[in-house]
């Protein structure tokens, strides 16, 4: 059976068949190096492909009249990337790579057919999106309406809970593999805020911190200050139309 990250993030939710993952598979069949920083697709250019990150971590953001940034993303192995374009004429977002990256890039008539030939995937994509639409609502309503510390604390969770869906063998302590100032422009704080914040959240007994590593050391305490809900679980799938 043919390998593919992306079918195994849709099959950590759905149980796919050969056929499924096969067809998923011909979605990846081209691979696209991007270096460290390497943009893969700027905001306001012509959108026409989709990708699925294949190897490395990536983030999309959008630059505001002021010139600064809101990061919107954190993107891991397995996701699906530049999706505006079955939508849009123009990118929405710039999407650019944290690391050394592989993506697979596919044209919108390929995500066409495999909808049209596999309407199972099509709603089992359809959900996928729709999760990380409440993922974005609930930092939307933290950027709102939440303290610094809380916004903080939820991104440092989500984060986590993201890397450990392609990664079991990651715990209570992970490479976080971000700046501070990558924290702040998804938080909407500055770098300096970002690591008072970190400072409290260790004052707290919640997190320890070494050498680029996150240690979570009282997770429950830290999940319920952080008013955390993880977006990936909980779900009913029962509704999805049976496999062809």
């Amino acid at each position: 059976m043919a390998s593919s990250c992306f079918a195994d993030h849709l099959g950590d939710f759905v149980a796919l068949t050969p056929t499924e993952r096969d067809a998923i598979h011909r979605l990846e069949e081209r691979e696209r190096i991007l270096r460290r920083t390497g943009i893969l697709v700027r905001e306001n250019d012509r959108a026409g492909e989709l990708f699925i990150l294949k190897r490395g971590m990536m983030m999309s953001y959008v630059l505001l009249d002021d010139g600064s940034r809101q990061i919107l993303r954190f993107l891991f192995p397995g996701d699906m990337m530049g999706v505006a374009s079955i939508a849009y004429a123009l990118s929405p977002e710039t999407i650019v790579a944290l690391t050394d990256c592989t993506v697979c890039p596919f044209e919108c008539g390929a995500l066409a057919q495999l909808m049209t030939e596999h309407p199972r995937l099509g709603a089992a994509i359809m959900v996928l999106h729709q999760m990380e639409r409440v993922s974005l609502t609930d930092r939307l309503v933290g950027l709102g309406r939440t303290s610094a510390k809380v916004r903080v604390a939820s991104l440092l969770l989500e984060l986590r809970n993201r890397m450990r869906r392609f990664d079991p063998e990651i715990g209570s302590s992970f490479v976080l593999g971000l700046t501070q100032e990558e924290i702040g422009d998804a938080t909407g704080l500055t770098a300096v805020h970002v690591n008072r914040m970190l400072r409290q959240l260790e004052d707290d007994g919640l997190i320890g911190r070494e050498n680029g590593r996150v240690l979570f050391r009282d997770e429950v305490r830290l999940a319920r200050a952080a008013n955390y809900v993880d977006r990936f679980e909980g779900l009913d799938l029962s509704w999805l139309p049976a496999a062809r």
